[in-house]
C-alpha cells in the first residue's frame, strides 16, 4: 500500500513496513520539514497581483505556511485565495501605496480585508475565513471588548450610522472619575462629560441664577425652567438685562393688558440716575432704612 497524506496539510503518512530502508527521505522531506514550514513558516507575496495559494501534498507550496507576508508596492486592493478549509494564518501587509489585501477561500467566499499597516490573525470557521485577532493598524471588528482602548492619533468615526457611547443613571457615575470622560446620564436623559470638578451637561445650556454680573447682557430665552436647555433664544440692544441690580431696559414698553403695576414700598434703596426719570401709582411708602437718591435735574412722580 502507498504513503497516504494528510487532508489539511498534506502531509505523508507512512504504510508500516513500506519504506524498509528508507523511510528516512520521506519523514525528512514529506513530514519534518513540511511540518516546520505549517507551523513556523513564511510565504511573502510581493507581486501587485491577485494570487492563488498552491495547494500540493508531500512537497513545498505556499498555502501551507502559517505567515502571510505582503510586500512590496500595490496598485489596487490585490486577493489571496486559499484552499476553503481549516487553517490558521498571520497575514502581514506590509505593502506600500495604500492598498488593502483580501484573503478568501476558494469559491470565492466574503474574507477578511487587511488593510495596509495591519497584522491580523485569521481562521478558517467552517464556511469562511474570520478575523480573530488584530495585533497592529486598523482594523474592522463587529465587537471588540476591551477595558482600555488607546489611540495613538486623533482618532475618526467616519460611518453614516452612530456610536453608541456609555450610559446609566446619575448614582451610576463613576466613582473615581477623570477629566474627559463621557456618558449619557438616562436620569437626565442629558450627555455628561467630567470637566475635573464634576460632571456637566453637554450639548446643552446649564441655568443658573446669576446676581453679581455689573454689565449689560442680552437676555435669554430658554426651553426650559430647569436642568438643561436645549434651545436658547437671545434678545437684542433693545432689551438689556443687568443681573446685579435687576435692570431691565427696552427702548419702548407695551402692556398688552393695559396695566402697568408697581409694588406699594420701595423695599430697597435706588438712585434715579442723570438722564432719567422715574414715575410710580401712589401711595408708595420707602421701606424702613432704604431711601430714594433723585439726580440733580430728574424727576420721580408719584401720582
Amino acid at each position: 500500500m502507498a504513503t497516504a497524506y494528510t487532508s489539511l496539510l498534506g502531509l505523508a503518512l507512512p504504510v508500516t513496513g513500506e519504506l524498509s530502508g528508507t523511510w528516512g527521505t520521506t519523514v525528512n522531506t514529506e513530514i519534518t520539514a513540511l511540518l516546520d514550514s505549517a507551523v513556523a513558516g513564511t510565504t511573502t507575496l510581493s507581486t501587485d497581483a491577485d494570487v492563488t495559494l498552491t495547494t500540493t501534498t508531500g512537497a513545498a507550496n505556499t498555502s501551507r505556511q502559517i505567515i502571510l507576508l505582503c510586500s512590496g508596492a500595490r496598485t489596487v486592493l490585490r486577493t489571496i485565495t486559499a484552499p476553503a478549509q481549516s487553517k490558521i494564518y498571520t497575514i502581514i501587509n506590509a505593502t506600500t501605496g495604500g492598498f488593502s489585501v483580501k484573503l478568501v477561500g476558494v469559491g470565492p467566499t466574503t474574507g477578511v480585508t487587511i488593510v495596509a499597516g495591519e497584522s491580523a490573525v485569521v481562521a478558517w470557521n467552517g464556511s469562511d475565513f474570520i478575523r480573530v485577532a488584530n495585533t497592529s493598524g486598523p482594523g474592522t471588528f463587529t465587537t471588540l471588548n476591551c477595558t482600555t482602548l488607546t489611540a495613538t492619533a486623533d482618532s475618526a468615526f467616519t460611518s453614516t450610522g452612530s456610536v453608541t457611547v456609555a450610559k446609566g443613571t446619575t448614582g451610576q457615575r463613576p466613582g473615581s472619575p477623570v477629566s474627559g470622560m463621557f456618558r449619557f446620564n438616562t436620569t437626565t436623559a442629558e450627555f455628561e462629560g467630567y470637566n475635573g470638578t464634576a460632571f456637566a451637561s453637554v450639548g446643552g445650556a446649564a441655568l443658573s441664577n446669576d446676581t453679581s454680573t455689573a454689565s449689560n447682557l442680552f437676555p435669554l430665552f430658554a426651553s426650559a425652567t430647569s436642568g438643561t436647555a436645549s434651545s436658547l433664544f437671545t434678545s437684542n440692544a433693545k432689551l438689556l438685562y443687568k443681573p446685579s441690580t435687576g435692570e431691565f431696559q427696552a427702548s419702548e414698553l407695551v402692556a398688552s393688558n393695559g396695566l402697568f403695576v408697581n409694588a406699594t414700598t420701595v423695599a430697597a434703596s435706588y438712585t434715579i440716575g442723570t438722564g432719567y426719570n422715574a414715575m410710580s401709582v401712589g401711595p408708595v411708602t420707602v421701606a424702613s432704612g432704604q431711601s430714594v437718591t433723585v439726580s440733580s435735574g430728574q424727576r420721580w412722580l408719584v401720582f
